[in-house]
Parts: C-alpha cells; sequence; structure tokens
C-alpha cells in the first residue's frame, strides 16, 4: 500500500473530525489537497465562484449543523478573500478550519509570487493560526487547530505550502482521539448562591437574551413564569427565544421594537442571558446587573455588572428554578406586556395602509408576506442592511427556522454564500436568501454555484436601487444622498441568462402568487421584487448617544416599520393579563 502524503493524511483528519464538505477555489499551491479530496469518498469538493463565499458557506453550514465545516484557498490572493467571511464565522462562533494554502516553502520569506504571510494575516479572526512548515508537524498540528476551532466555537486557520502538502506524510504518525463537541459548562456554588439572592430581592426581574439561550427555551419561560420577568432579546437571540413566549417585550437596539428598552431600564434586577449585545447605549447604568455567559471573556464589557457568571444559560437556569422563591407579583410583567402591544398597534399602522396598492412596494409588505408563505422549518439568510430590519421585524420564528446572517460582523453580500452552506446540509429543506440588491449584485456571480450545483436556494431580492441603510446614515448627519444608488439590470433576466427561474415584481398583487411559484420549483429562483427606497426605519427609543455609528431621521419619508405577525401574538399574550 503507498503511503500517504500529507495532503491525503491532512484531508483524511478532516474526515475523521466529520468535515464532509470543502469549500473553496482551485489554485496550484492547492492542488495536492485537491486531489486528495477527490480520491475521499467521505468529501467532497464544493467550487464556488469567489473563496468569501467559501468562508460564508462554510460558517453558515456550521450554525445550522452545530458542527466544524471547512474552506480553502490557495496561496496570496487566493486565501486572502477568505478573510472576510472568516471574520464573520469568527465572531458568531461557527466552529471553522480554514486551509491557507502557502507558496513554496523554501521561498518564503524571500518576496516570491503571491508571498502573503497567513499565519500572520488571519491571527486576529482566529483562535488559531499557524504554518506547516515541516511535514513532521503533521498531524499534531491539525488536530490543535481542530480543537481550537471545536473547543473555543471559531475559525482556525492552517498555512500549507504546496510542495509540503505533497511530501509523504510521516510514518507511524499517532493520530490522537479528536474532540468534535463542546462540554456543558456548570457556575459555581458561589455564583449561584449570590444570584439566587439577588433575584429574591428584587421586586422587578427583567430578562434579555441572546443566541446563548438556543437550547435552553423550556428552561428561560420556566424561569419566568416563576419570576414573572418581561423577556426581551437582541438580533441574535430571536429565533431562539421569541416563539412560544407569552413573556416576550420583543427586541432592544438598533433594530428594536416593542417594550424591551422599558422592560430593562425600569426593573430592578437585568439578568443578561448568552449575550454579548453590543449596543450599551441601549443598556441602563442605574439598575443592577448579572450577566450569564459561557464565555467568561465577554462577562462585562459590555456594561456595568453586579455579578458574572460563567456557565451555560441552560445550566445556570436549572441550578436557579428549583431554588429562586416565586413571585406573586405580576404588576410589572403585566405593564410590561401592554406597553409591548401598545407599542406595535401604534407602528403597524405605517405599513397598513393601501400597501396592496402601494407601487413601489413597500419592503414591509414584502418581508410580511414572504413570512406567511414560507415553509415552517425554513431557513432565512439575511443581508446586512435593511433586509436584516425586515427579518428582524417580520420573520416569524417557532422552534424550528433558523434565521441566519452577519449579525455581529455586519458585512455586506452575506445573505446568497450562506445559502449556499445552508442548503448543502439538507437539499429537501426550504433555504431562502433575502438579499439587498447591493449585496446580491456584491458576490453575484455565486449566484451561478446554485446552479452548477442545482441547489434549491430561493433568493427573494429587495430590489431598491439604493444602499438605503447608508443612505439613512447620512440623513442622520445631515449630508445629503450621495454614491448611494444602484443602476441595476433586471436581475430576474439575469437569472434566467444563468439557467435558474427568475421573475421579477413590480406590483403588490402579484407577489404572493410569485413567492409561491419560485418556492414550488425544484431548482435555484429569483424573485427581483421592485421596493420602495423611501421606506426605511428607526429604533423605538433614540437618543443623542445612540445617533453615533447608526442612521436616525425625522425626516417624513422614515417610517417606523411594521411588526408582521409579533402584533398578533402581543395581543394574545395580553388575554391572559388579569384585569383589575
Amino acid at each position: 500500500m503507498a503511503r500517504q502524503n500529507v495532503a491525503e493524511q491532512f484531508v483524511d483528519i478532516l474526515v475523521r473530525a466529520g468535515v464532509r464538505r470543502l469549500y473553496g477555489v482551485v489554485g496550484d499551491s492547492l492542488n495536492p489537497v485537491v486531489d486528495a479530496v477527490r480520491r475521499n469518498a467521505g468529501i467532497d469538493w464544493i467550487h464556488v465562484r469567489h473563496e468569501e463565499t467559501a468562508a460564508f458557506a462554510a460558517g453558515a453550514e456550521a450554525q445550522i449543523t452545530g458542527q466544524l465545516t471547512a474552506c480553502a484557498g490557495s496561496c496570496g490572493p487566493g486565501n486572502l478573500h477568505l478573510i472576510n467571511g472568516l471574520y464573520d464565522a469568527h465572531r458568531s462562533m461557527a466552529p471553522v478550519l480554514a486551509l491557507a494554502s502557502q507558496i513554496p516553502s523554501s521561498e518564503i520569506g524571500l518576496g516570491y509570487f503571491q508571498e502573503t504571510h497567513p499565519d500572520r494575516l488571519f491571527q486576529e479572526c482566529s483562535h488559531y493560526s499557524e504554518l506547516i512548515s515541516s511535514a513532521k508537524q503533521m498531524p499534531r498540528l491539525l488536530q490543535t487547530a481542530i480543537q481550537h476551532a471545536v473547543g473555543q466555537s471559531g475559525v482556525s486557520v492552517v498555512s500549507l505550502p504546496g510542495d509540503i502538502a505533497a511530501e509523504p506524510a510521516p510514518e507511524k504518525a499517532a493520530q490522537s482521539a479528536l474532540v468534535t463537541s463542546r462540554p456543558t459548562v456548570r457556575p459555581g456554588d458561589a455564583e449561584i448562591d449570590r444570584l439566587v439572592e439577588m433575584i429574591d430581592q428584587a421586586g422587578r426581574v427583567t430578562l434579555f437574551c441572546g443566541s446563548g439561550t438556543a437550547g435552553a427555551h423550556a428552561e428561560v419561560m420556566r424561569f419566568a413564569e416563576l419570576v414573572k420577568s418581561p423577556v426581551g432579546h437582541a438580533l441574535r437571540g430571536k429565533e431562539w427565544i421569541q416563539y412560544d413566549n407569552p413573556y416576550d417585550v420583543g427586541m432592544s437596539g438598533l433594530l428594536g421594537y416593542g417594550a424591551a428598552y422599558e422592560a430593562t431600564h425600569e426593573c430592578d434586577l437585568l439578568i443578561l442571558l448568552g449575550t454579548d449585545f453590543p449596543y450599551n447605549a441601549f443598556l441602563p447604568d442605574d439598575v443592577r446587573i448579572a450577566q450569564v455567559d459561557v464565555r467568561p471573556e465577554v462577562l462585562g464589557r459590555r456594561s456595568r455588572l453586579d455579578l458574572a457568571v460563567w456557565g451555560d444559560v441552560r445550566e445556570t437556569l436549572r441550578c436557579l428554578i428549583p431554588r429562586v422563591r416565586e413571585k406573586t407579583d405580576r404588576r410589572f410583567l403585566d405593564r410590561m406586556l401592554k406597553k409591548h402591544a401598545d407599542a406595535l398597534e401604534g407602528v403597524v399602522k405605517a405599513y397598513t395602509r393601501k400597501v396592496d396598492r402601494h407601487i413601489p412596494i413597500h419592503p414591509e409588505y414584502v418581508a410580511a408576506v414572504l413570512d406567511e408563505t414560507a415553509d415552517d422549518d425554513a431557513v432565512f439568510t439575511v443581508d446586512t442592511g435593511m433586509c436584516n430590519v425586515w427579518a428582524a421585524r417580520y420573520v416569524s420564528p417557532n422552534g424550528r427556522r433558523r434565521i441566519i446572517g452577519s449579525f455581529s460582523h455586519g458585512s455586506m453580500a452575506n445573505a446568497l454564500p450562506m445559502a449556499i452552506g445552508a442548503q448543502f446540509t439538507d437539499r429537501r429543506r426550504q433555504v431562502i436568501s433575502m438579499s439587498g440588491d447591493g449585496g446580491f449584485a456584491m458576490l453575484m456571480g455565486d449566484f451561478l454555484t446554485l446552479v452548477q450545483y442545482d441547489l434549491p436556494v430561493k433568493v427573494v431580492l429587495f430590489n431598491n436601487s439604493s444602499l438605503s441603510m447608508v443612505e439613512l446614515e447620512m440623513l442622520v448627519a445631515g449630508l445629503p444622498s450621495y454614491g448611494i444608488t444602484n443602476v441595476n439590470p433586471d436581475f430576474a433576466a439575469v437569472a434566467r441568462a444563468c439557467g435558474a427561474y427568475g421573475v421579477r415584481v413590480e406590483k403588490p398583487k402579484q407577489l404572493a402568487g410569485a413567492l409561491r411559484d419560485a418556492f414550488r420549483h425544484k431548482g435555484p429562483a429569483l424573485v427581483d421584487i421592485v421596493t420602495d427606497p423611501n421606506a426605511l426605519s428607526i429604533p423605538p427609543r433614540i437618543s443623542a448617544e445612540m445617533v453615533t455609528g447608526f442612521a436616525l431621521s425625522a425626516s417624513k419619508i422614515v417610517l417606523d416599520g411594521g411588526v408582521g405577525r409579533m402584533l398578533q401574538m402581543a395581543r394574545s399574550n395580553l388575554r391572559n393579563v388579569p384585569r383589575p
């Protein structure tokens, strides 16, 4: 039996770690690895048109499956293109292994053609970034990289010169057992004791939840019932905590709605559960705050804390539930639920007037119809910008749907590449890319990847011929709109030219039928919807401090934005509020 080379050993270890796809663009220094993938039945090479897409796709797959994924780029410019998607994966805590192939090892440091130093370049967006400079480092270095990515939930980068990849692998190289999943973390007894004391002493408790509440929905609901707490959430917590939630008071932050802001500011004790909420201007500075997170490095970095608790949200709540005293006073909870419903009633009027006849089409109306038409287990990938607003306010989570976006990194053009990674995990599951025309155009070449692999992704394109979030920022600064206009083609015609299904929608009455037809189509499809560029959004609470870095405007062209089916849920929750 022929001795393995380093590339073959590299690929075998990826397969052993559960990696089933390697996203990338082929190139000379990467050829030994690509050839090893070709000869390994346990893994597929996914040829994308841009390496940035490869990293976004791998990150999305990791977020859907919770398992290690991988992407690759050839030396120099090839692997440099990975960096934006890797930043996003790292900040989203997605376990991704990136292979950055390198120039010949004998030429490193001599200004060779396409020379860069990826082991240095990727340090800021990874937990681990190292160069394999000798075949003898395999397989230990790759195993270490994998365990960093899985154990710390983020990116690891391995730089591998093409000549070393083609060398024989070390004989009798030890292959250790690989860590492929994370443990749960229980807080210490002292922290639990102190948190129980703080909860029992507080008359009004509010929970504010982030993505760290994944898998803890039942525990959060039980705990909220015990302490009669309103439950707000950040954008990344929406899919995990908003559904089946009789204590829901909406979302705080730049895209917020409802009474979450009031609930976090009018309580005696605010408990932050699994959130590294970045906008400290929306957090109170005059109430007691406890934070629970599995990542100790994020505790207290956004707000002053009275108690920092290192642990999984679910494990922490399981420790608390048997010990806290049940509260009997619902007045604070009921008042916040009423405020929430009233707030939603007010903003709904902004998009309900004659929307079925308004041309150009209100994007709020598009999002509401999309929410009603999509499958109950659909995966939504969401472009940064106004698509974030519409997804935050209209896509209704139910415990089965997923909502993925560049919510921490804030990159343009993420929705289509993320849809590729999401769809590869399950071709039978509906995957919808909520794309803006600016973001879609930026990485439009990878629409061809959908066609090449016959991936049934449905691209719902909010086409207002504008970078509208940027325009809103300009309005805030008192600047005239400049450089934000997109001269677009008929994107539906482009989709058809690529060999996919494409339809253009310019009238509201065409919308529902166009979406249903596209969703029934068995292959990739694009629905190009011409939307109103004047439909913008502002958060529910505005202060001078919040203006910095975000779009706030007093102009009459700015709408509050609707909230879709959330109003119905808020009304339903109000029925449970005791009447005097």
